[in-house]
């Protein structure tokens, strides 16, 4: 039985090229980028040429980009980094309900520390507004994150206007665009985002690597200490061959031309759906330009998630119930709750389906009439 992977929100397979990039990497650059013979400056080398690359990806200069363990890790950073860092200026943090948990917990961790943070709440689309981040900023705020997209219904917030805003003000403003990179066009100094996180391993990359990028003017953005490497802002021996690999992921995805493919195969996913009798209500945005092009968050009435979920898998379709990175317990998604409410049907019966470079129209039509026959098995 050939199966069929839904997932790509939780993590992309890595294409041949990239698997070779990989090993090349892994075969020729084994050097330490900071050692200063040969082998070294080979290794050193290509990562300048990887940090330009993804510089470019995202409108930055080189020295912007922090190579990182993943967008856990960045996220971190730029969480913990920035309210050790200026608070002295405040003790005051906005970020929003529907983050990924790796801005929710240590935004967790600096309430203990005495910070004060405001979650704010989102609508029934997934979205927050730039009007409830001016109303929200204090003469205390130090620090603004708010993700580009969300891992789990894929709403887009508003990026672009909460930067103006924040322009005219102290805070810090970071962005999780784990989900966006590779899909949407990103342009730091467009959003007006002073830190920006990115994981290789969402658009096929290898695990264990991604990026932060951070404006120059920022200081003290270090989390780990130790040696000098990345300008000393974030110590450890580079993954040279896993950046080198993360390139070639990078070179493949075009955001524009990924864009407009996903979203007529959503679209053509959606259809074959309501095709074959299914019945079923979008959680999100019906504007398709609020929305990532990947991912959909379905809810099929009466039939609980975890269920549907379980005989998916045993015939081959393979999705989500919620983030890849809180699955496996059964707490209901905070994405749902804070947009429908904790006792909403929404949050017991809802699925997520995401598409990727290797999806096609063939699997999607396979995996419409599975949803159905699944459906109707759990009905008997």
């Amino acid at each position: 039985m050939e199966r069929i992977y839904l997932d790509y929100a939780a993590t992309a397979p890595m294409s041949q090229d990239t698997i070779e990039a990989y090993s090349k990497g892994m075969q020729q650059y084994f050097g330490n980028a900071s050692s200063i013979y040969t082998s070294g400056r080979d290794a050193q080398y290509e990562l300048m040429q990887v940090r330009s690359v993804l510089a470019k990806s995202i409108g930055a200069e080189q020295d912007d980009i922090i190579f990182t363990s993943g967008g856990t890790e960045s996220d971190n950073t730029a969480i913990l980094k920035v309210a050790e860092s200026y608070k002295a200026n405040g003790r005051h943090i906005i970020t929003t309900a529907v983050e990924h948990k790796a801005v929710l917990e240590p935004m967790q961790y600096m309430e203990q520390q005495g910070f004060k943070v405001t979650y704010l709440p989102v609508n029934e689309y997934g979205h927050v507004t730039a009007e409830q981040v001016a109303k929200a900023l204090t003469d205390e705020t130090i620090l603004v994150s708010i993700m580009y997209g969300n891992n789990e219904t894929g709403a887009i917030n508003p990026i672009e206007a909460i930067g103006e805003i924040l322009a005219e003000h102290q805070a810090i403003f970071h962005t999780d665009a784990v989900q966006a990179y590779g899909t949407q066009t990103l342009d730091v100094n467009q959003l007006g985002v002073d830190l920006l996180s990115v994981s290789a391993h969402k658009i096929g990359g290898p695990k264990g690597m991604g990026f932060l990028y951070a404006r120059p003017h920022l200081k003290g953005i270090r989390l780990l200490l130790g040696g000098n490497q990345e300008l000393k802002r974030r110590a450890g021996t580079q993954n040279v061959p896993g950046a080198i690999a993360f390139k070639q992921a990078v070179l493949a995805h075009a955001p524009v031309k990924q864009s407009k493919q996903y979203r007529k195969l959503m679209a053509y996913f959606l259809e074959q759906l309501n095709k074959n009798g299914v019945s079923f209500s979008i959680n999100g945005a019906s504007d398709i330009q609020q929305s990532l092009p990947h991912i959909c968050n379905l809810q099929f009435p009466g039939i609980l998630a975890e269920k549907l979920l379980i005989q998916l898998d045993l015939m081959g379709v393979e999705v989500a119930a919620g983030s890849a990175c809180t699955a496996g317990n059964t707490d209901p998604s905070h994405v749902l709750i804070a947009m429908f409410g904790e006792d909403s049907p929404q949050v017991t019966e809802s699925l997520r389906f995401s598409i990727g470079a290797q999806t096609t129209i063939a699997q999607l039509e396979q995996v419409a009439v599975k949803v159905k026959q699944a459906i109707e098995k759990l009905r008997k």
